[in-house]
């Protein structure tokens, strides 16, 4: 395993473990609002705050981009964090949130972890080397139409524009398929795409902390990543689509 991927597994394990256990004091956990419907609590900036020093112990030099913190130092690597994804499932008791964490080198995704710490599901993965869930490879799925496919989705908000974008999306796509899933982490459900119990997942407006990890995951698992648009941009746009080569197709063709 990478050595890299040994400090970030290390790193999420341990923001897991400080988010559950906190979990019993939900009701006097210190809440800011970042905008509408954005929350930040102390659990946040904590977890966020035992990543960035368990990493900076072992890589002093390396460069930061934190869901909390912003960005900081300059190097050609770059750790990508969103310490507690799901704050507002936390924040209700609803068990379903993640931490995750991915490294860029020189602009391209190198390493990935996300993990689940109520499940204590651990997804990783490093450029050219597969996708694993608890150790065990992982792939997409082998759907190939969208007649009996599962997705993913996240609703935007803030932005009336990107709303009406995807209610045009739901609707081209909800008379296709089995079923959406919204359960509001992001991370996770890139991760699940990775290990085929999503088919694809779509959502606007997200941010390169929420899909960093997610993104290169769900390659090495063999899936492709897209804009709704579709092109390559994602990171920066924030809107992406996440399925297997043949899926994506079908997505594509419907959303545009």
């Amino acid at each position: 395993m990478h050595p890299m991927l040994n400090i970030a597994i290390r790193a999420a394990r341990a923001a897991g473990d400080l988010i559950v256990r906190e979990m019993d004091r939900v009701s006097d956990i210190s809440v800011d609002f970042k905008g509408k419907n954005d929350f930040v609590t102390e659990v946040d900036t904590q977890a966020e705050f035992t990543i960035i020093n368990i990493i900076k112990n072992s890589y002093p030099d390396h460069a930061f981009l934190c869901e909390e913190s912003g960005a900081s130092g300059d190097s050609d690597f770059m750790w990508i964090i969103d310490p507690l994804d799901g704050t507002t499932n936390f924040l209700h008791g609803f068990p379903h949130f993640a931490v995750s964490i991915a490294l860029q080198h020189k602009g391209h995704l190198d390493q990935a972890v996300i993990y689940d710490p109520i499940k204590q599901e651990l997804f990783t993965a490093s450029k050219g080397k597969g996708a694993q869930l608890n150790n065990k490879k992982i792939r997409v799925s082998q759907q190939k139409t969208l007649d009996g496919a599962l997705l993913g989705t996240g609703f935007p908000f803030g932005d009336a524009h990107s709303l009406d974008e995807f209610i045009n999306s739901f609707k081209s796509l909800y008379p296709e398929i089995a079923g959406i899933r919204r359960a509001g982490v992001a991370s996770l459900d890139l991760a699940y795409v990775a290990c085929g119990r999503l088919d694809g997942f779509w959502e606007y407006g997200l941010k390169p902390w929420d899909i960093a990890a997610g993104v290169l995951i769900t390659q090495e698992a063999g899936g492709i990543n897209s804009e709704i648009s579709g092109g390559l941009d994602y990171m920066k746009s924030g809107n992406i689509i996440s399925a297997n080569p043949k899926l994506m197709k079908a997505i594509l063709q419907k959303i545009s």
